[in-house]
């Protein structure tokens, strides 16, 4: 699936402060990522911190907490500490019982990521597509003894990235290494409905607005 006008939907991970939220938003993001806490990876910060954030972004973008826990009594207590619009589930929801996780945060949007290891997560995304409001394919591995969830700054196989847009209804967000470098290719590619990304506009770990305005204009140039 694609967004109603062709153009991807774009979210900055990794906020780290209002500031950071607002560079993104000015830049044209409609989405930033809240990082909580992560068995690996870079871009986490406090519940407090991500609370902070959420409380002063405009209303109309997504605010998303990335979620390490897996069991839903353990999500909804997250939720609770930080009031983020939406929820991304970047580990296993444990008996991926989304109907409780759905009921018990009715009005948060809920965004399972999918690690694509090989063509396996093709029909993993298929079968929990259905349940959520959208997907988010990444280039972490759960699998490893220390789990990597994602900020990877690696690619994937977009071969599979695309075989997934294209059998799925719900709408994918594209992550794992883009940078202003590839993001045109990988528009072409995949033909997501929105793109995530974080190690791709930073320097020494911060928002780096010249690398944020290059990738934003490399997105425009697609639909120029």
């Amino acid at each position: 699936m694609i967004s109603e006008d062709g153009f991807p939907k774009v979210k900055i991970c990794c906020i780290a402060s209002i500031e950071e939220a607002q560079i993104a938003i000015e830049a044209g993001a409609t989405a930033i990522g809240l990082v909580g806490h992560m068995p690996s990876g870079p871009g986490v910060i406090s519940d407090e911190k991500i609370a902070e954030i959420t409380a002063q972004t405009p209303a109309h973008i997504d605010t998303f907490l990335l979620t390490s826990e897996t069991k839903v009594a353990r999500i909804v207590q997250h939720h609770k500490r930080v009031k983020t619009n939406t929820i991304q589930l970047v580990d296993t929801l444990e008996d991926r019982v989304y109907s409780d996780l759905r009921a018990a945060l009715k009005k948060v949007k809920v965004v399972q990521v999918i690690h694509i290891l090989d063509e396996n997560s093709i029909q993993e995304a298929m079968s929990i597509a259905p349940q959520v409001d959208a997907l988010l394919l990444d280039s972490g591995n759960p699998n490893l003894a220390t789990k990597e969830l994602g900020g990877t700054g690696k690619t994937h196989n977009w071969d599979i990235s695309q075989q997934i847009v294209e059998q799925v209804d719900t709408p994918v967000y594209l992550a794992g290494g883009l940078k202003a470098e590839n993001v045109q290719a990988a528009i072409k590619k995949v033909k997501s409905y929105g793109l995530d990304l974080c190690s791709g506009v930073r320097t020494n770990g911060k928002l780096d607005e010249g690398k944020l305005a290059a990738f934003m204009d490399q997105v425009r140039q697609v639909f120029a």
